[in-house]
């Protein structure tokens, strides 16, 4: 069997990886810890078309020039420039002023992430062992506050 747990760097990985050691007898060739690097690169404000993030600059420009175009074209009808001026001023100003509190929003929502259920795994922990020796394992890794834990049957590499 195979146990995976996740970790945040910390003081709590080296006691689970002793306590595994020392009080359950398992042998060091048998545990596998792994740092994962950390991605350096910003994310990307602009998305194409073959890669996106779910976080759209867009959308709130455009819904706010559909408006804005829509009142300005109404409004226009008793300006001097007529409708069609007046609605696309409208639609351009509505789309600068969406685009601009969206980014604003996304600026500091990326600014104050440091919400605790956004944490990232820093550290993957990979454990070869029995079938007899997964309870007590899983509760060591969960007790030195594992982000998670996975239990691998290798039973189907046995042919």
């Amino acid at each position: 069997m195979y146990i995976m747990a996740t970790f945040d760097h910390s003081i709590y990985v080296e006691l689970a990886l002793s306590d595994l050691e020392h009080r359950q007898n398992i042998p060091k060739e048998n545990i596998l810890a792994v740092p994962l690097d950390k991605r350096m690169e910003q994310k990307q404000l602009i998305d194409s078309i073959h890669r996106a993030d779910g976080v759209s600059l867009f959308d709130l420009g455009a819904a706010l020039a559909t408006g804005f175009g829509v009142i300005g074209a109404s409004v226009g009808f008793q300006l001097e420039w007529g409708p069609i001026i007046w609605g696309i001023t409208a639609a351009v100003i509505g789309f600068i002023l969406g685009f601009l509190i969206k980014l604003i929003f996304i600026g500091t929502q990326h600014q104050y992430q440091k919400n605790p259920k956004n944490k990232t795994s820093e550290l993957i922990v990979i454990i070869h062992c029995y079938n007899n020796q997964i309870e007590r394992i899983e509760k060591t890794l969960w007790d030195n506050l594992a982000l998670g834990v996975a239990i691998l049957d290798n039973e189907w590499q046995s042919t």
